[in-house]
């Protein structure tokens, strides 16, 4: 994909979101599965299908309902995403970060990021909350590959602080405010969609590994690329293999991730209007 291929496309999304919204936020968090009720506890939600946006890669997965949501916390206006896709369901990674280049376009410059995940660290418990301190990419692949007309920004992306120190300290503050204890930790990234081994979840674990999904690094990667600032908070819905005797089944871990919604609900209504308070006047 050129790189003008890509700046129409993007543009092209924006034109037709703007025709359908006139509320701008500068925030915005990406849900991961099993977490979209969050978008509707939002003040006046404007509800857009992906369908409606542009060269916009369908979900297939339950769990990811397809949506956009402009809406506001207080005064404090957020747009939820509700519409990840995966490398897992047969899409490009140019095609999985095209949420987030069209979030970029359209002026978020704090993106909130969360994610069902498995449990690699064996002293969480399914329902922990995690804060999401470095990633491991284990997969491998990188959505900046490529020639350099294909990409919308820098090539060579320093990720030293992918997440955002004062985001993080923001969202401890949350925690404290609402009694939500918070782990924190290093996620890794596996392509899936099967569930990893006994073995390998050994294996992350003694790498440095706290947390698992099939999700999120991609996203954080082309947000970095394009200067947004990146929280990212992660569900323990399940211990990995050979930590549980329970199988892990994809309905399950959508069902555990509804059971904590209204907990992590409860912490976004907190951290998000902070996030935005913190930074409008930079915004």
């Amino acid at each position: 994909m050129a790189q003008n291929e890509l700046k129409i496309k993007v543009r092209e999304a924006v034109v037709a979101l703007k025709k359908k919204t006139t509320l701008w936020p500068k925030v915005a968090i990406v849900l991961g599965s099993g977490l979209g009720g969050f978008a509707d506890s939002l003040s006046d939600p404007q509800s857009i299908s992906v369908e409606q946006i542009p060269h916009y890669p369908l979900p297939t997965v339950p769990g990811h309902a397809g949506r956009w949501v402009f809406g506001s916390i207080g005064s404090a206006p957020i747009l939820a995403i509700e519409g990840r896709v995966h490398l897992y369901e047969g899409y490009t990674l140019e095609q999985v970060t095209f949420p987030v280049q069209v979030a970029a376009a359209l002026g978020v410059q704090a993106l909130v990021v969360t994610t069902a995940c498995g449990g690699l660290n064996p002293r969480f418990c399914a329902g922990d909350l995690m804060l999401i301190r470095d990633h491991i990419n284990f997969v491998g692949r990188n959505p900046l590959r490529g020639r350099i007309d294909q990409l919308l920004g820098s090539r060579f992306v320093d990720l030293g602080e992918s997440y955002d120190r004062e985001l993080l300290q923001i969202a401890r503050q949350a925690g404290q405010a609402c009694a939500v204890q918070l782990q924190e930790g290093v996620f890794v990234w596996m392509s899936g969609p099967n569930y990893e081994t006994a073995a390998e979840v050994r294996m992350l674990h003694a790498l440095g590994g706290d947390a698992v999904s099939m999700s999120t690094v991609p996203e954080v990667i082309v947000a970095r690329q394009r200067h947004l600032r990146v929280l990212g908070i992660s569900l323990i819905t399940n211990l990995g293999t050979g930590l549980s005797a329970e199988q892990l089944r994809h309905e399950d871990v959508t069902a555990s991730a509804k059971q904590a919604q209204e907990r992590f609900s409860a912490l976004l209504h907190v951290i998000l209007p902070r996030v935005h308070a913190h930074f409008s006047p930079a915004l």
